[in-house]
């Protein structure tokens, strides 16, 4: 006997998404994604002066605009031939960093650990632990981590002025040079973080969670002291729960490379892992399509984002979701923090996918110990700023050019491709990284990586919102304001 189940909404923060699931058996059997909301962003910027993009684009989102931002500047610089100088690199690191440490804390605290505070939970031995530091709105660890977040953002305000929609990021850098007084207390700041952390999330210094080398090591520290330390709690839940067996993804995860470095490196390497092989793919970016055969758009084939469009039909047949199938060399793939740490070579999290894929277990990981991994590098980049020095090169866009604008938001890969003719945007198009993730299926009927991750997930008859559902889905932190912009 099947049944049909509409789920939704999800996210705690803005709740435009909608999954349709077949059940069969107790368990999931197809599962159609459906982003509702269309907003019209890329034609939004048709016909403006291309430095508008600079100020609409972040209004796509307030969780990740800075991330907007930045793919806006960086196709503006790649349109216009611009080298930022190392300030300006190190500068706007730092506000994309702020923003992505930002939101793996909200994510950890306030829109994944909830779910275990649940009624479904309340025999488990670790019940009253998980309500006490995460119910909703009242967990004491959610608390402080709301208040580690707020004082947190007070980076944004010297960086760039403000946030969400910093202003500071421009396609030479960052129009907001910081004095040396201003490092010291940008460190300060860094360092209260950084004591949250070590404390309450960790328990232990981040450079020891960073080191971590396999699966094997992450468990005896957890074994040490099984409750200490919210990843410890968070470990010892995942195993009774078996989180590593639910939401396997399509096994290839793309990252665009984050935080470019002077040289022309970045701190966190690019390219396509494929976890069958266990090998780094190089990316080639001419390989990108979106399909809109399942979306609300006016569809005839595949096309690369720098040839695309976005055209509404809303009385489509085939059609549910405004949002379009991305592919890559027509494979589907999944991005996030777990697509970096693979990319990179990061040992614990390549340990743990060859093990169990990526799954709802290896993503909240991947956050943790990129959250580890990172707020190090921006105490190195904060000592690496030359006040003295520019932060921003000039910059004169021709009447005619293209380009793209490629970075890593929290959430993964993030792409912008414009196009300018006589002076005026001719084209503009997006690919968010919940795009990606939370992708319909494609003309060849091939379901995007949630879609296909949450088959097989159980879905007991006296839950109304399935919590294995509600898991996988948070898994992959969906932002769908980015999704359908």
């Amino acid at each position: 006997m099947s049944q049909r189940l509409i789920v939704g909404p999800f996210n705690r923060v803005e709740g435009d998404l909608e999954v349709r699931l077949e059940v069969a058996d107790g368990r999931v059997v197809q599962a159609h994604v459906n982003a509702p909301m269309y907003r019209g962003f890329e034609q939004m910027l048709a016909g403006r002066a291309p430095h508008d993009a600079l100020v609409i684009v972040p209004r796509i989102c307030g969780i990740c605009s800075v991330s907007q931002s930045v793919a806006a500047a960086r196709a503006l610089a790649d349109a216009a031939g611009l080298e930022v100088p190392p300030n300006g690199l190190h500068a706007v690191n730092l506000m994309l960093a702020c923003e992505n440490l930002a939101d793996h804390l909200s994510h950890f605290y306030l829109f994944f650990m909830p779910d275990f505070t649940r009624a479904a939970y309340a025999a488990r031995p670790w019940f009253g632990e998980a309500v006490r530091r995460f119910a909703a709105l009242a967990g004491e660890h959610a608390r402080a981590a709301i208040a580690a977040r707020q004082r947190w953002f007070e980076l944004m305000g010297t960086l760039g002025g403000k946030w969400p929609h910093t202003g500071s990021v421009v396609p030479g850098g960052s129009a907001r040079a910081i004095e040396a007084a201003e490092r010291l207390r940008l460190l300060a700041r860094v360092r209260e973080l950084r004591a949250f952390l070590e404390t309450t999330t960790f328990a232990a210094p981040l450079e020891e969670i960073a080191a971590l080398p396999d699966e094997a090591a992450l468990q005896a520290w957890h074994a040490a002291d099984p409750l200490r330390g919210d990843l410890r709690l968070f470990l010892t839940i995942a195993a009774d729960v078996a989180l590593h067996r639910l939401g396997r993804g399509p096994g290839r995860t793309l990252s665009y490379g984050a935080y470019p470095q002077p040289g022309g490196t970045h701190a966190l390497a690019a390219g396509l892992w494929d976890a069958a092989a266990g090998v780094l793919e190089p990316l080639d970016l001419r390989t990108i399509t979106e399909d809109s055969t399942h979306a609300w758009l006016a569809a005839d084939v595949p096309r690369h984002p720098a040839q695309g469009h976005t055209e509404p039909q809303a009385d489509k047949p085939g059609g549910y979701t405004w949002n379009k199938a991305p592919r890559l060399a027509g494979r589907v793939v999944e991005t996030g923090a777990i697509a970096r740490q693979l990319a990179d070579g990061q040992g614990l999290l390549r340990d743990a996918v060859a093990r169990h894929g990526a799954s709802v277990y290896t993503r909240v990981l991947a956050r943790l110990v990129e959250t580890a991994r990172v707020l190090p590098m921006m105490e190195r980049w904060l000592a690496a700023l030359q006040p003295r020095e520019p932060f921003c090169a000039p910059e004169r866009l021709p009447e005619d050019a293209e380009g793209s604008g490629l970075t890593e938001a929290a959430r993964g890969a993030l792409g912008h491709w414009l196009r300018v003719r006589h002076g005026r945007i001719a084209h503009y198009q997006i690919v968010a990284p919940t795009g990606w993730n939370f992708s319909p299926r494609d003309a060849a009927g091939t379901p995007g990586a949630l879609e296909a991750a949450l088959v097989g997930v159980p879905v007991p008859a006296d839950e109304p919102t399935p919590v294995a559902v509600q898991h996988v889905v948070r898994s992959f932190d969906p932002c769908m304001v980015c999704t359908v912009h």
